[in-house]
């Protein structure tokens, strides 16, 4: 692997000396490295994992466009950062190696990392006002849509058909906790795409996977600078982005945790992660989107569990694990959100309406 990294970033930037390449970040999919130069320049080196991506022509389509209508789109005084994609001399944006995966070179944000988990509710805050602002500029993106770089993505109905054509042909008496919480709540998988169908929510363009490591912080942690991970960004609902954001936001302890008894859906990260997100785009949610954000952030965490036990049980293909049962307790994980957000449910769905109601930035109180 360590071969493949300096000859793609070879391609990139041929004419400069890389000095040290270091992993960067904790991504499940793709693989990262911070590069840096001989000369002192810092570089986002990807990998993107081919099992995932089997077209990284149209992930590398995407990008170009999305960073670049980002780029011109922000206010001008709007301290928000985009990165940018490196070509290589010949205009290349992306390099296949001999094992057929797909490589890239990104600019470095310097002076701004990423959370492990959501801390205080100013930062949920700042979290839900960089997302509304990415929607925002979003909606005004060119036709045609993007490229759909994972069919499927976020439609809960298809992930349970998947899960139960293989539950038919993989048993796992160990696990049944989780067969019997998915089985429970059989009928939550449909919610989104009934109401999709019904034309009752948003659609337009999405980041995709907005959890909250994703949101680049500023050095003391209280201002976002940039959303990061575009390689979901594609046509999707509004509520498939805030419902995994509510759902990463609003779990302080992580997805990494050592004791299930301690995992708490935090209903006041989830009011602020709203009231920053509807200062700046509320005027894109529709009253179906407001009737179900607290819904939505429920399927989302109940999607990722299932997701999370369906790769335990095909042996842990999609999400990266480092032991067997990894992704088990990663589904259990997801399943306590769940609960702790059903007990809250109503409290949850009045703070959205709450939030909803406010008014948007620079509007008139």
């Amino acid at each position: 692997m360590n071969a493949f990294c300096h000859e793609a970033f070879a391609v990139f930037l041929p004419d400069d000396e890389l000095a040290s390449l270091a992993p960067l970040g904790s991504g499940r999919v793709n693989d990262t490295w911070l590069a840096v130069t001989a000369a002192g320049g810092r570089y986002v080196l990807q990998r993107l994992n081919p099992a995932v991506f089997p077209d990284p022509s149209l992930v590398q389509a995407n990008l170009l466009r999305v960073t670049e209508h980002l780029r011109t789109s922000l206010p001008e005084a709007d301290t928000f950062k985009v990165f940018t994609v490196i070509r290589s001399p010949t205009g290349l944006s992306g390099w296949t190696d001999r094992s057929g995966a797909c490589w890239r070179l990104l600019s470095h944000l310097d002076g701004c990392s990423a959370l492990e988990a959501v801390e205080n509710t100013e930062q949920a805050r700042a979290i839900g006002a960089a997302l509304g602002l990415f929607h925002q500029l979003l909606a005004t993106l060119p036709q045609p849509p993007l490229a759909d770089t994972l069919p499927g993505f976020h439609n809960s109905p298809l992930y349970l058909a998947e899960y139960e054509a293989q539950q038919s042909v993989s048993c796992q008496p160990e696990a049944a906790d989780c067969r019997d919480f998915i089985q429970q709540r059989r009928e939550d998988f449909f919610l989104l795409e009934q109401a999709r169908q019904r034309g009752e929510i948003t659609e337009q363009t999405v980041h995709g996977d907005p959890k909250a490591g994703n949101f680049l912080f500023s050095s003391d942690r209280t201002q976002v600078i940039s959303l990061i991970d575009l390689d979901t960004v594609k046509p999707g609902l509004l509520l498939h982005d805030l419902g995994d954001c509510l759902r990463s936001c609003c779990n302080p302890l992580g997805e990494e945790v050592d004791n299930l008894d301690e995992v708490v859906f935090q209903q006041a990260f989830f009011t602020a992660v709203l009231e920053g997100y509807c200062s700046r785009a509320k005027r894109l949610l529709k009253p179906g989107d407001i009737r179900l954000l607290a819904a939505s952030a429920r399927l989302i965490s109940l999607e990722l569990g299932l997701r999370f036990y369906s790769d335990y049980l095909a042996g842990s293909r999609y999400f990266k694990a480092v032991c067997p049962e990894q992704n088990l307790f990663r589904a259990r994980v997801q399943f306590g959100l769940v609960r702790s957000l059903e007990s809250q449910y109503t409290e949850l769905q009045e703070a959205a309406s709450r939030a909803a109601a406010q008014p948007l930035s620079g509007d008139a109180a």
